[in-house]
């Protein structure tokens, strides 16, 4: 286990590593090609770097961020052996996040919202793994002993419902639910109301996700929020956006086009198991300023991870 690793089991890292094995030899293939032969980090190298993290999907402009930050170590430490190029990105990349504020999460931890139940709204695009990171969560939360409810306000989608049904019983948490085409404002207050006579620490409120329609996606958000701060005005106490990690840099211009629907308070990665695209995380984490609070590292229940930038960053550069 890495020095990071103190925070993590030996399975969840094993977990961490295995998910981004295909992001890492990518990664790796493409440092070891930008070194191979040379004896100090001179400007070539640095191009070819640069290249090699492009490649990688880390966006441009947190590459950038990066590079200048590798010259200025170089300029500095002037006789640096090109194979110490991996630590020096490791170090450059996490010190580039904590400046940013990306923070360390150790545990699927709630906040003190008494005498209300922590109450996040999940919004993302279809097909992104909304559904199976509510089910995650409470899983995760259940182990935790914490109560859970589940919301089903994607009214739109009949399978929508029926998918967070199934998890509801995977999780053995209850669920709140109203037919297709029912109000989902409606639905969240009875989520939240539900919660509080349950007497649940958390409730996890499934939204629809028709991104092609903004404006109207828009209105029914702002009008969940209005409908459940009848119950508290501090509600809801997060907004986490669903983002499909498998589509790389594709999944920062869909956080863009999302943050103009509504107010992003967290985000949660997924399916970076089956990518090479590990990398947009950096990128995403950089750009938004945004915590990421969840990755998806694999299909099963207790692979949604919290997000630890010290032991993603250490996983992603790891050395073969």
């Amino acid at each position: 286990m890495s020095f990071f690793g103190k925070f993590f089991s030996k399975e969840t890292k094993e977990d961490l590593n295995k998910g981004l094995q295909k992001s890492n030899q990518n990664i790796f293939s493409r440092i070891t090609k930008a070194v191979a032969g040379k004896d100090v980090v001179d400007e070539e190298v640095l191009d070819s770097i640069e290249e090699a993290l492009v490649a990688c999907d880390i966006s441009v402009e947190t590459v950038i961020k990066i590079i200048n930050r590798l010259e200025q170590r170089v300029a500095r430490d002037k006789y640096l052996h090109a194979e110490e190029v991996y630590d020096m990105l490791k170090d450059e990349i996490i010190n580039l996040l904590t400046e940013n504020n990306t923070p360390d999460y150790t545990d699927f931890t709630i906040p003190q919202t008494a005498p209300y139940p922590y109450v996040m709204l999940i919004v993302g695009v279809n097909g992104v793994g909304k559904t199976t990171t509510i089910g995650k969560l409470a899983h995760q939360f259940t182990k935790r002993n914490k109560k859970v409810v589940l919301g089903a306000a994607d009214t739109f989608r009949a399978a929508a419902v029926e998918q967070l049904t199934i998890w509801a019983e995977r999780a053995g948490v209850p669920i709140i639910k109203q037919g297709q085409g029912a109000d989902p404002a409606a639905v969240a207050y009875d989520t939240v109301q539900a919660a509080i006579a349950r007497q649940a620490d958390v409730a996890l409120i499934d939204t629809a996700g028709r991104l092609h329609n903004k404006k109207h996606l828009m209105e029914e958000l702002s009008k969940i929020k209005r409908v459940i701060q009848k119950i508290s005005p501090d509600l809801p106490h997060d907004v986490m956006l669903i983002l499909d990690g498998s589509t790389g840099q594709n999944a920062i211009m869909q956080a863009e086009e999302f943050m103009k629907a509504t107010e992003v308070t967290a985000i949660a990665v997924t399916k970076l198991d089956g990518t090479a695209k590990g990398g947009a995380v950096i990128g995403i984490a950089d750009k938004f300023g945004i915590p990421i609070k969840y990755i998806g590292v694999g299909e099963g229940i207790d692979q949604l991870q919290i997000f630890n930038k010290k032991e993603f960053v250490d996983s992603l550069f790891q050395r073969s």
